[in-house]
């Protein structure tokens, strides 16, 4: 008796396949996006890399899912083998400002005002960028009040290479802060040249390497850091950290209007302390009022990415220099983090592919 025949499946109906799965947040099918590489088929299996626009991707294992059943219903199909990759597009740039090698994505953290927790915000986003695969880099531009050294735990000297300086590597971050660089307590008190000199040598006279983003940790306000920091490089776009409360919401209703002022992308609003679960009785209490962030984002109409909650565990990460990402305990607010840093890459993965030209190196 003879076995009946396999049919043959083409590389054709694999990507006539593969069409049907659509990126949620691109929303255009994964193979126009260039998502499918390294296609072969042979002897009924198929194999193939799924390029993804960010490791971070909150939707990677339903696309990979999506894309398994699509080509598992093939006739001929026997076996399939799925890479899944990561290939963060390069931000095109702006005519008028300067790129700073290697770096695809800088994204710029401000919060209007003070004691919002941005800098916490801003280093638990990029650990949790890092931890998932992402190569990160955290800058540091807060040069009167630099807590990130403290906050990752760093108290040693960047070394110099040439006129470069060598970022100190923590978390899987390159970090570099005027925290480094400061004696002790020493206060610096400097005027607006001396800041923009300072936030010129930091972006470009340090050895970044190859980053798919750096986060820049603004100060609070709207000053000559934040003017300075917009006139050099080219934003992908800026993140805004508010608290519920009015007096918090109203500094950051002008930090999304310094951004749009200046044509910089807001890729989203950040409501931090947003509320506290009590440990003991588990009872959710809003300290700081209710649905401020929501609403602003709403009436400003830039996407808001999410709530962290007020946890003691935070401000100990904070001040013991473990982040709450790296922590081996899952909490509400270590989980609110990485959700947000995958909000966030796929907010940047939008914006990219909304330009005109988009440079995919895999």
């Amino acid at each position: 008796m003879s076995s009946e025949k396999r049919p043959v499946v083409t590389s054709e109906a694999v990507l006539a396949a593969l069409r049907v799965v659509e990126d949620p947040d691109l929303k255009k099918d994964i193979v126009s996006l260039g998502m499918i590489q390294d296609l072969e088929i042979s002897d009924g299996a198929v194999s193939f890399r799924f390029v993804l626009t960010t490791p971070a991707c909150p939707v990677k294992d339903k696309l990979e899912g999506e894309a398994r059943e699509a080509v598992e219903q093939l006739p001929g199909v026997a076996e399939v083998k799925i890479v899944m990759d990561a290939a963060v597009p390069k931000h095109r740039g702006v005519p008028d400002r300067k790129a700073i090698e290697g770096v695809r994505h800088i994204v710029a953290v401000t919060s209007g005002k003070g004691g919002v927790g941005k800098s916490t915000v801003s280093v638990n986003l990029a650990c949790a960028l890092a931890a998932m695969g992402a190569r990160v880099g955290l800058l540091d531009c807060d040069i009167y009040g630099p807590n990130v050294p403290i906050m990752l735990g760093l108290d040693s000297k960047p070394e110099a290479e040439g006129n470069r300086l060598i970022p100190i590597s923590a978390f899987g971050l390159k970090v570099m802060s005027m925290g480094f660089l400061a004696e002790g307590d020493t206060p610096l008190i400097w005027r607006g040249p001396m800041l923009h000199g300072v936030i010129q040598q930091f972006l470009y006279q340090v050895a970044w390497g190859e980053l798919d983003y750096l986060i820049a940790d603004l100060p609070p306000g709207t000053g000559d850091v934040q003017l300075s920091m917009m006139q050099s490089v080219p934003l992908t776009g800026g993140l805004v950290v508010t608290t519920p409360q009015d007096v918090a919401l109203a500094d950051a209703r002008k930090g999304i209007m310094m951004f749009k002022q200046v044509e910089v992308e807001v890729l989203g609003l950040i409501e931090n302390m947003s509320y506290f679960v009590c440990p003991k009785c588990s009872e959710r209490t809003e300290i700081f009022s209710h649905g401020g962030g929501e609403k602003t984002s709403q009436q400003y109409r830039v996407p808001f990415l999410g709530k962290i909650p007020l946890e003691t565990s935070v401000r100990e990460g904070g001040d013991n220099g473990q982040p709450i990402v790296s922590g081996s305990v899952e909490t509400a607010a270590s989980k609110a983090f990485v959700e947000i840093a995958q909000l966030l890459a796929a907010r940047i993965s939008t914006v990219s592919f909304g330009q005109d030209t988009v440079e995919l190196e895999t």
